[in-house]
């Protein structure tokens, strides 16, 4: 069966005029051999664009489409009514042939039937060369690969991570959709007709957004024998399923850190330990050769022989900045905290 390509390029040739069926995939329409309409099953219609994308009423645009005749096409009809502009008209029209053909092109195992003289109720709003939709397909193919290398996002449902490694995202206006209207089960297609937009500008927003990092990838199914993959730590952020310690963490002496008991937002923390270093076997150190310990610090107030009196000084009148790994931590989350609220 030969492909959508060679057809096209066959009635290009012929300058036909006509519609071109794709069985259950969709149709194309032809004007003097170049395409000017184009429909998929799998990408939104006109009729979509302009009514959840434009907000023009459904009954307004029913009533068009019923009132076409072949002098007056429903297109100059929306545009005599004041319903949207002549290039509003058009910027849908090239949104959606453009969508179309990217599924259209790629479709198989359809038997094509041409029908001589069958137009679209809009009539011609823009003409496209068969070789140019042909590039153009190509170069969105290539985009796609470019963002993120895979298609099983493409018809899973998009699913939002609930909390992010980042402090700071950049999104466009249709990633924003995206990641609003997304309800862990609407697949991309499914909020591309939500949203009214084309549906490879959702395909492309969405693996844009996983290549960021802000959406669940579906995992591989395991092989045959080999023991199924850790929950998807989303929470958490990190690649093992702990939460990423702070930036800056001084860490420990040894550079362990134990995991500390969840608190009761759910979110786990790394709390520092310090080892004391092992003490070699042996006699004790003469009493001339151990140097005068350092004062440590200890809750409450404590007290230090001051160097010229002798006279012991209460050190919590005197705050001072330690480098203790609590503090440091806190110091750390409250910085992150104010960073974010600016």
């Amino acid at each position: 069966m030969p492909s959508v390509e060679i057809i096209l390029n066959g009635l290009a040739a012929d300058h036909a005029t006509g519609s071109l069926s794709l069985g259950k995939a969709g149709i194309l329409y032809l004007t003097g051999g170049r395409v000017t309409y184009a429909e998929s099953a799998t990408a939104p219609r006109v009729e979509d664009l302009l009514t959840a994308g434009r907000g023009i009423p459904a009954h307004t645009v029913r009533q068009a489409r019923q009132a076409t005749t072949e002098e007056t096409p429903g297109g100059e009809l929306l545009v005599r009514q004041g319903a949207l502009t002549r290039g509003e008209l058009e910027f849908c029209v090239l949104s959606a042939v453009l969508d179309a053909a990217f599924f259209l092109f790629g479709s198989a195992g359809h038997r094509p039937r041409f029908r001589p003289g069958e137009r679209h109720w809009l009539g011609p709003q823009w003409y496209f060369e068969v070789t140019g939709l042909l590039r153009e397909c190509r170069r969105r193919e290539t985009r796609l690969e470019q963002a993120w290398p895979s298609a099983e996002l493409d018809t899973s449902p998009v699913v939002p991570l609930r909390r992010i490694t980042a402090q700071r995202v950049v999104l466009t206006s249709l990633q924003w959709e995206v990641l609003v209207c997304a309800d862990s089960s609407a697949t991309p297609v499914d909020l591309a007709r939500r949203l009214g937009r084309p549906a490879y500008s959702v395909l492309l927003a969405v693996r844009q957004l996983a290549s960021c990092g802000l959406l669940r990838v579906p995992r591989p199914a395991p092989e045959s024998g080999a023991e199924p993959a850790p929950d998807d730590p989303d929470d958490l952020g990190a690649p093992d399923g702990r939460a990423n310690p702070a930036p800056d963490d001084p860490g420990t002496s040894d550079g362990r850190a134990e995991p500390a008991p969840d608190r009761p937002d759910g979110r786990g923390a790394a709390r520092a330990t310090t080892v004391p270093p092992a003490t070699p076997a042996g006699p004790a150190p003469a009493a001339s050769a151990v140097a005068d310990p350092l004062p440590r610090r200890t809750r409450g107030a404590t007290e230090f022989p001051d160097a010229g009196t002798g006279s012991p000084v209460r050190t919590d009148r005197f705050p001072r900045a330690t480098g203790d790994p609590t503090d440091v931590n806190l110091l750390i989350r409250l910085r992150n905290a104010l960073e974010a609220l600016t």
